[in-house]
C-alpha cells in the first residue's frame, strides 16, 4: 500500500502563521508537570519529616508508607494508560487531580499507621493519572523530530516545581502544621492543574487536523489516516532490550528517589538547618532544569543510549559524594551533581521507549515499564530508612545506592542499541 501526504496542515492558525499547536501542549504538561512534582514527587520528603516531627512516626515507618506512593503510581499507571488510549487525556488527568487533592486534606487528620498508608496510596494513585504518563504520552503524541526537545522543556516542570513550590510548602507545613496546610495544598492541585488542562491540551495533533511537528497526515490510498507506527506491545515487552533497560532502570530509579525522600533529613540533620535543606532541595531541582535542558540540546547530537550511560555514573559518583560530606559546602556540592542526573533520567525513559518501539503501544508500553520501575522506586526509600536506623546513620546507604547506579550503568550496556527493533522492522 503506498502513502501519501495531506497537503495542509490545519493545526495551525489560518493562513499557516503562528507556532505549532503542540507547543501549547507542550506548556499545559510543563505546567501540570510543576504542580504534581512541587506538592507530590519533591514534597514527599517534606512530608516524611512531618509525619515524623508532627505526628510521631518513625522513620522506618514513614518510609514503608512512603514505598507505597510509588507502588500504588505503578499499578494505576496500567489502568492510567489504557484510558488514555480510549479517552481525552483531561478526564483523566482531572481524575488524578482531584485524588490528589483529597489525598492531601487527609493528611493533615492522619494519627494512625493505617491511616498513614492510606494517604501515600490515594496520593500515588492520584499522581500517576495526573503526572508522568498522561503527560509523556502527551508529547509523544505530539512530536517526532522534535521529541527529544519537547520532551526536555514539559519535564522542566518537574524540577520547577521543586524550586518554587516545594519550599513554600514546607515552610508553610512548618508554621502552620499538617493539619493547617494541606487544605491549601489541596486546592493547589485543583487550581493549578484542572483549568490549564481543559484549555490548552488536545488529545492528540490528527484531532487537530496535523501530524506531528506539524508536518501533514500521512493517508492511504484511500485517504484514510495511516496509524501510529511502531513494534506491536508483545513483542516489544519479550525483547532484551525492554527487559534490561527497565532492570536498569529500577537500579537507577531506586537509587534516585530513596535519595530524594531522604535527602531533606540528611542535610537538615548534617547542616542543623531546615531552612538550608530546604535550599538544597530547590538547588537540586534547579540543577535538574540546567541539566535537563542541556541534555534536550544535546540528545539532538548524541545517542541516547550513551547519555544515559555517563548519567547513571555520574548519579553513582554524587552519592558517594553525599556519603562523605558532612560541611554545608560539601552537601552543596553533591547536590549539585545529583541534580543534573535527575531531571535527565526520568525524562530518558519515555524518550528511549518511545524511540526504540514507537507510539504504536507506546502508553502501555511505558506504564509496564513504571510498574517494574516503581519496585526499584518503592524500595529506595524504604531501603534508606531500614539502612538509617540500623546503622545509625546514612553513610554507608548512600555508598549502596551509588553501587547500585553503577549496576544500571551495566545492565544499559548489556540491553544494546536502542533502536534495533524498529530498524529490524523497517528492514523487514
Amino acid at each position: 500500500m503506498s502513502v501519501k501526504n495531506a497537503t495542509e496542515k490545519v493545526g495551525q492558525p489560518a493562513g499557516g502563521t503562528g507556532p505549532f499547536y503542540g507547543w501549547y501542549v507542550v506548556a499545559a504538561v510543563f505546567t501540570v508537570m510543576t504542580v504534581t512534582a512541587g506538592l507530590g514527587f519533591y514534597n514527599l520528603s517534606v512530608y516524611l519529616k512531618a509525619f515524623v516531627a508532627q505526628g510521631g512516626f518513625s522513620v522506618s515507618a514513614t518510609s514503608g508508607a512512603t514505598a507505597c506512593f510509588f507502588i500504588a503510581s505503578g499499578i494505576t499507571g496500567l489502568g492510567v494508560a489504557s484510558l488514555i488510549e480510549r479517552y481525552d487525556p483531561r478526564w483523566v488527568i482531572t481524575a488524578g487531580a482531584t485524588m490528589c487533592a483529597i489525598a492531601t486534606l487527609g493528611a493533615g487528620h492522619v494519627s494512625e499507621l493505617w491511616q498513614l498508608y492510606l494517604f501515600y496510596v490515594l496520593f500515588g494513585m492520584g499522581y500517576s493519572a495526573s503526572a508522568l504518563i498522561p503527560g509523556t504520552t502527551l508529547v509523544a503524541r505530539w512530536f517526532a523530530r522534535r521529541r527529544s526537545v519537547a520532551l526536555s522543556i514539559a519535564s522542566t516542570g518537574l524540577s520547577l516545581g521543586g524550586i518554587i513550590i516545594t519550599p513554600f510548602a514546607a515552610s508553610l507545613i512548618e508554621r502552620t502544621g499538617l493539619q493547617g496546610a494541606t487544605p491549601w495544598l489541596a486546592i493547589g492541585f485543583i487550581v493549578g492543574i484542572v483549568p490549564v488542562a481543559w484549555l490548552l491540551i488536545r488529545p492528540s495533533p490528527q484531532a487537530m487536523g496535523t501530524g506531528p511537528d506539524g508536518d501533514p497526515i500521512l493517508r492511504d490510498d484511500s485517504g484514510q489516516p495511516l496509524p501510529a507506527d511502531g513494534i506491536e506491545y508483545r513483542s516489544a515487552i519479550s525483547s532484551r532490550f525492554f527487559i534490561l533497560s527497565c532492570s536498569a532502570f529500577i537500579f537507577a530509579m531506586m537509587a534516585q528517589v530513596g535519595v530524594i525522600a531522604h535527602q531533606f533529613s540528611l542535610v537538615a540533620g548534617r547542616s542543623g538547618s531546615d531552612d538550608t535543606a530546604a535550599l538544597a532541595v530547590a538547588i537540586m531541582a534547579f540543577a535538574s532544569i540546567a541539566g535537563r535542558l542541556a541534555g534536550g540540546w544535546a540528545l539532538t547530537f548524541i545517542p541516547s543510549r550513551g547519555f544515559v550511560i555517563a548519567l547513571v555514573i555520574t548519579q553513582g559518583v554524587a552519592l558517594i559524594f553525599y556519603a562523605m560530606a558532612d560541611t554545608t559546602t560539601g552537601l552543596i556540592v553533591a547536590t549539585v551533581l545529583f541534580g543534573i542526573t535527575i531531571g535527565n533520567l526520568l525524562m530518558m525513559q519515555p524518550l528511549m521507549l518511545a524511540e526504540a518501539f514507537g507510539l504504536k503501544a507506546y502508553g502501555r508500553i511505558y506504564s509496564l515499564s513504571q510498574l517494574f520501575m516503581t519496585v526499584g522506586v518503592s524500595v529506595g526509600p524504604a531501603a534508606m530508612g531500614f539502612l538509617y536506623e540500623w546503622l545509625g546513620g546514612y553513610g554507608i546507604a548512600f555508598i549502596i545506592m551509588a553501587m547500585a547506579s553503577f549496576l544500571a550503568c551495566a545492565l544499559i550496556i548489556a540491553a544494546g542499541p536502542v533502536r534495533a527493533l524498529i530498524e529490524s522492522k523497517e528492514h523487514a
